[in-house]
């Protein structure tokens, strides 16, 4: 059965049925197109004439359920996106009355928009059209995320390819040879987020906080499972595409989305001035006690490719302050800061993999040893830039760094980034 025939239409079989047991079949097709077509006195004179110019009923029909359609799903979005309050009650009705008719692939536009215009659709058609899969592929994202919400494996079938591509596209952008590596960090935040994955995996996510977490699962397992920090950088990009389009359903429940807007910020200046660094510290410093767990996600945001490029940036020119005021590391807050977050971001991949949420231990001898030893370094650069420039006879030689750097480096994350980068200033 059609469908129609649940709705008292006669379908396909009943005209099976009619010509199989008449004896005149035209008569039969006749007495068929009589009952069944568009009930309507001023029509039936006008018909003949559609038959000399060889415009087929077919089309005639075909044209009208066509118009007729969109007419009905225009009303349909009107009456959704009106004031009045009994307006899913009344879409309920008319869902009830033509879901039979979904198998019907003239008439299944209709019945989709109806669904797509529902906040919350009856678990017996979210099961019809996860069981057929023509009616599934053809359902409105709006319909799916009903479906998916209560099938994380299903989900989890639609994000992959996502996810998939995405890391694809972030290690075409950082190692083709077409691209110079600094050109990896010059596109804007926002300009980034524009990217298809990224609006897609929002467009399916939607308001629903239950899709939203299992993303950001789906993107904690494969960092731990990869180590790659593409899944650190989508993690951020995901929730700030939702602020950008003010999905505050989401926004407001993630405990780290002020973090996360401030460091994007940062990166938008490539620069953590004092302001934002004293912002950074209060999200720092206020994790209660008992949600600790957010840690693992603030480490996350941090261990992001853009985050740490902007932050062990920040940290060079802090260590340049120090050099032009005549400063010790240890008594900058803001160099502080940066080491710490540096810290946290590079201790992501352990912190979630061990599920112990706090900070890694900072070592101070970063701080009274490392960092004082990196700015007599620096130091000795410009005086020998100096000295180059004025001809100076007696220039300093260059020397190793002592073997207590080559240790720091080889001991220390932190003071192997910190070294990196000072690397690539010079």
């Amino acid at each position: 059965m059609s469908g129609l025939e649940h709705l008292g239409i006669p379908g396909g079989d009943y005209l099976r049925e009619a010509l199989t047991n008449c004896s005149d079949p035209l008569a039969a097709i006749e007495e068929f197109q009589a009952e069944n077509g568009i009930l309507l006195p001023s029509l039936r004179p006008a018909l003949p004439f559609l038959d000399l110019h060889g415009v087929k009923r077919l089309e005639f029909h075909s044209s009208v359920l066509e118009e007729l359609s969109e007419r009905l799903i225009q009303q349909i979005a009107d009456v959704a996106n009106s004031d009045d309050k009994d307006r899913y009650k009344k879409l309920e009705g008319l869902l009830e009355k033509s879901f039979p008719v979904i198998k019907v692939a003239s008439l299944r536009p209709v019945v989709m928009t109806i669904l797509k215009h529902l906040p919350k659709i009856k678990e017996e058609y979210l099961n019809q059209i996860l069981e057929d899969k023509e009616l599934y592929a053809e359902a409105a994202t709006e319909v799916k995320r009903q479906i998916w919400e209560d099938n994380q494996a299903l989900f989890g079938d639609e994000v992959s390819p996502q996810l998939s591509q995405y890391i694809k596209e972030k290690e075409n952008s950082l190692f083709s040879h077409e691209n110079s590596t600094s050109a990896f960090f010059v596109n804007s935040p926002k300009m980034r987020r524009q990217g298809e994955v990224v609006q897609k995996l929002t467009h399916m996510v939607g308001k629903s906080v239950k899709l939203y977490d299992m993303v950001l699962q789906f993107l904690r397992t494969l960092f731990l499972r990869t180590r790659n920090t593409h899944y650190c950088t989508l993690r951020a990009e995901i929730l700030m595409a939702l602020h950008d389009q003010e999905v505050n359903e989401i926004c407001l429940v993630d405990p780290c989305h002020k973090f996360t807007w401030c460091v994007d910020a940062c990166i938008r200046e490539k620069f953590v001035d004092s302001k934002r660094s004293r912002e950074l510290q209060g999200f720092l410093d206020g994790i209660k006690r008992g949600q600790e767990f957010v840690l693992g996600d603030l480490s996350m945001i941090l261990c992001d490719p853009y985050a740490m490029n902007t932050v062990a940036l920040s940290a060079m020119k802090a260590l340049q302050h120090c050099i032009n005021t005549d400063t010790l590391p240890r008594e900058n807050a803001d160099l502080q800061l940066l080491v710490r977050m540096i810290s946290l971001g590079l201790g992501a991949w352990d912190m979630i993999d061990s599920q112990l949420f706090r900070e890694p231990k900072l070592e101070i001898v970063i701080l009274t040893k490392f960092l004082p030893y990196l700015t007599g370094m620096m130091v000795e650069d410009q005086i020998r830039a100096v000295s180059v420039k004025l001809q100076d006879e007696i220039l300093s030689p260059l020397r190793s760094p002592v073997n207590l750097y080559l240790i720091f480096i080889r001991e220390s994350a932190v003071a192997s980034m910190l070294a990196m980068y000072y690397a690539l200033q010079v």
